[in-house]
């Protein structure tokens, strides 16, 4: 096992104006399960090969331990990789495919069917060693990559987005084993996913990129309470945080007929330049359904209820939104909000349904750099 260092790691492909990581500065402790994660094209992928060795770094350091592996080959950097396809020898059995790789360095055979058996036991795996990948399920299939990896007891583990290539159900079933597996393990692990539910529920840590550049890393209850820019608001929580650009209207911020008080570290944050408009996040749950009498209750015309079981997502957008330049909604430019209620009590499409927000659950940023502000 061993800490995983980023120093001002860069690089750049040839033809490309723009690093496909810039700078990049994160270490990742000892035993550690951290999760990168954003869109498609941040760079999450590119920089965990960059730690495998399978891309040149342009600039920079990365250190595995003490060491640094900026110029080491892959084969000696001591890492094992998971990827999104399993790339299963199909003409092999379970067993043969987990111990492959200590065949081809040379360990001899009764330690190797010794580690394959005892990851196989950790993986539930050991009724199949015999069968041939074809005769197993998509999920044993992973599980079977994940055991070629545990054999080799790397100090690092690096896995590619593992689950893409499995269906909804089991996805959340085998990323809680990975979770478990990883922690009964200890063994230094960064996963790379696009799935923001995977980051929250898997990770010790969470590092959120966007365009090669870090964006904030903390702890997945940090980084769903506390965002450190509007990109990490948006992104991280699902369904996504309502979020959008509101005037300053005096002592509060305005959005078609909605009004929210502005608490005072956040005026007096909003000075010069930043006097006039502020961003405004708010998560579905946050909201409470109230009457039209309440003090700047939001009225919200429905256009949507969706019923799942537990929950109910209320669709719509704020009454007067049409004569604002800016849109607030949940979702990448979206102008539709979503509002969590009780399945029991929800308003029905084609009404106006009054929400008012918890102040204490609140996110204001920057407009002009979507910074957070006010804390």
């Amino acid at each position: 096992m061993a800490t995983v260092t980023f120093k001002n790691a860069t690089l750049i492909y040839p033809g490309a104006e723009n690093p496909a990581v810039n700078a990049l500065n994160l270490e990742i402790k000892d035993g550690e399960f951290l999760v990168l994660v954003g869109p498609s094209g941040c760079g999450k992928s590119t920089s965990l090969r960059m730690l495998a060795g399978l891309e040149d770094v342009t600039s920079g350091n990365i250190y595995i331990g003490e060491r640094d592996v900026t110029n080491v080959s892959p084969k000696d950097r001591d890492i094992a990789m998971v990827f999104q396809n399993y790339a299963l020898y199909p003409h092999m059995t379970v067993a043969d495919n987990m111990g492959f790789a200590l065949k081809i360095a040379g360990v001899d055979k009764e330690t190797i069917r010794k580690r394959v058996e005892e990851a196989a036991a950790v993986l539930d795996l050991t009724e199949y060693l015999d069968r041939k990948p074809r005769a197993l399920s998509g999920g044993q299939r992973q599980r079977v990559a994940m055991g070629r990896a545990i054999v080799r007891k790397p100090q690092v583990f690096l896995m590619d987005e593992p689950l893409s290539n499995l269906d909804a159900k089991l996805r959340v079933q085998t990323r809680t084993q990975i979770a478990a597996l990883q922690r009964n393990l200890g063994v230094t692990t960064v996963y790379v996913t696009h799935d923001q539910t995977e980051a929250l529920t898997m990770g010790d840590r969470i590092a959120v990129l966007k365009d090669g550049i870090l964006q904030q890393v903390a702890s997945p209850d940090e980084m769903f309470s506390r965002p450190a820019n509007a990109f990490v608001a948006g992104f991280i929580g699902s369904p996504a945080m309502n979020l959008g650009t509101w005037r300053i209207d005096g002592m509060q911020a305005a959005f078609g007929e909605a009004r929210i008080n502005l608490p005072a570290p956040v005026r007096s944050a909003l000075t010069g330049e930043n006097a006039t408009e502020v961003i405004v996040g708010i998560r579905p749950e946050a909201f409470n359904l109230v009457s039209a009498e309440t003090e700047n209750a939001i009225p919200l015309h429905v256009t949507f209820v969706e019923h799942l079981g537990s929950d109910s997502y209320v669709y719509g957008t704020i009454v007067g939104a049409e004569n604002e330049t800016h849109l607030f909604g949940s979702g990448d430019k979206s102008k539709t909000m979503t509002v969590r209620v009780s399945p029991e009590v929800h308003p029905a499409p084609g009404e106006t349904a009054y929400i008012c927000p918890d102040a204490a659950y609140i996110h204001y940023f920057s407009a002009q750099s979507g910074e957070r502000i006010g804390d």
